[in-house]
């Protein structure tokens, strides 16, 4: 049978993705910092949008649980779609840059100023998003229901022990960069869309933690918690600028974790030796 005979697969093979992301890491790493800053920005407003669109989906009570966990993923999902085709960097994607270091393409110094710029500036868009939709009663929308569920998920999140976030962290991120690896081997915004939406569905639905992520959902909650106090029931002691520390702190680390040494760190032992 002729070689044309067989369907052929328009996709990067892994191989081929493993290089790729060795050369985007080199890419990030000789950016421009004035440029990485903004595209940095970019990716924190992006994310939480992401977040904004899950808030409103959450904000349904008539949804059950599972429903409004699926839902609200694929909500999320819009900002991951957005930093891959849009073109933004993401700290959590950027983790994948290990790639490269271990490859020689470039030193722990240029690593580190990139994933330094990078955190920075994802916690300025996020911080910029936050401001924004408190300016437009985004939390007034469903007769409060969305400011009120804004305040339970950030004090949520700042009420996990420490340890329980690190390892939400750390599953979160091998599914973020499981993601971002998918959408290397695409070619198409289809591509990269069905590749980001499944993995960050599954992060958000099933709880974990994303440290720029919560750079939007805390602040937005500490935000409304000032000015439209806590939903009825609901204890909010622990949603304080400690409980946002505890909780960046934990996630930022978890999500390292997951990303560079056992996602990234699988890959580069089974295609970034010589033989292979």
């Amino acid at each position: 049978m002729a070689s044309q005979d067989f369907p052929t697969v328009d996709a990067l093979a892994p191989a081929q993705i493993f290089a790729k992301a060795a050369t985007v890491g080199k890419g990030k790493a000789d950016m421009p910092v004035a440029r990485a800053f903004i595209l940095a920005v970019l990716a924190g407003l992006f994310i939480g949008m992401g977040g904004m669109f899950m808030l409103l989906v959450k904000a349904d009570a008539t949804l059950s649980f599972a429903a409004s966990s699926v839902l609200g993923g694929f909500a999320f999902s819009l900002g991951l779609f957005a930093v891959l085709v849009a073109g933004a960097e993401l700290f959590t994607g950027n983790n994948l840059m290990i790639v490269g270091k271990a490859q020689g393409l470039y030193g722990p110094a240029q690593l580190l100023r990139s994933w330094a710029i990078v955190y920075v500036g994802n916690l300025c868009g996020s911080l910029l998003l936050v401001a924004l939709l408190h300016f437009a009663n985004f939390g007034g929308m469903n007769g409060g229901a969305v400011g009120e569920t804004m305040v339970k998920v950030a004090t949520a999140k700042c009420a996990l022990p420490w340890t329980v976030a690190f390892f939400r962290g750390v599953m979160c991120n091998i599914l973020v960069c499981l993601a971002v690896w998918m959408g290397f081997a695409g070619k198409t915004v289809v591509d990269k869309f069905l590749a980001a939406a499944m993995p960050v569905m599954a992060f958000v639905a099933c709880g974990f933690e994303h440290c720029v992520a919560n750079m939007f959902f805390i602040p937005r909650g500490l935000v409304t918690l000032a000015t439209t106090g806590a939903p009825e029931g609901l204890d909010a002691a622990a949603l304080t600028l400690g409980g946002l520390l505890s909780n960046l702190s934990a996630a930022t680390l978890g999500n390292m974790v997951g990303g560079v040494a056992i996602f990234a760190g699988a890959y580069i032992l089974a295609f970034g030796r010589k033989d292979a």
